[in-house]
């Protein structure tokens, strides 16, 4: 198949597939005799890998890693677990920062109710105290 069914089959469009060769993320295919990119369901299988693994937030360079790792059946899945636990730890890691950042948004929000003029708005009012070096509902000093 050539690279723009190759893309549909994998749910991503022809320049990612290009950029995955480059990096060597995605072996790089046969050519037909006119020069084009002959991909096949083996291809498919390593965009949907791919896919799979980014849709679970992990780093292409983490991707690229599993996908050596799984190269290599003999050899203990000592380095899958290390590099998912460490994943995990980034994702832990980022919710407790966006648990902070609601924290923070929900007391900015709590300063304006809505109905007033923007000359009234208790948000901009905040935001502004921030901006000249202020303590404000988002971050008290």
């Amino acid at each position: 198949m050539r690279i723009g069914e190759l893309a549909k089959q994998a749910g991503i469009d022809a320049q990612t597939v290009r950029y995955y060769e480059r990096e060597g993320i995605l072996a790089a295919p046969s050519r037909t005799a006119s020069g084009y990119r002959a991909y096949g369901p083996a291809h498919v299988e390593r965009l949907n890998f791919v896919r799979h693994c980014r849709s679970l937030d992990m780093p292409l360079a983490d991707v690229k890693r599993l996908l050596e790792l799984s190269g290599d059946r003999g050899v203990s899945c000592e380095d899958v677990n290390t590099l998912v636990q460490s994943h995990l730890e980034r994702v832990r890691a980022k919710r407790a920062a966006l648990e902070a950042l609601e924290k923070q948004l929900s007391a900015l929000r709590a300063h304006c109710e809505s109905g007033h003029r923007i000359a009234d708005c208790g948000i901009l009012e905040e935001l502004i105290h921030a901006a000249q070096g202020e303590a404000c509902a988002c971050h008290p000093r």
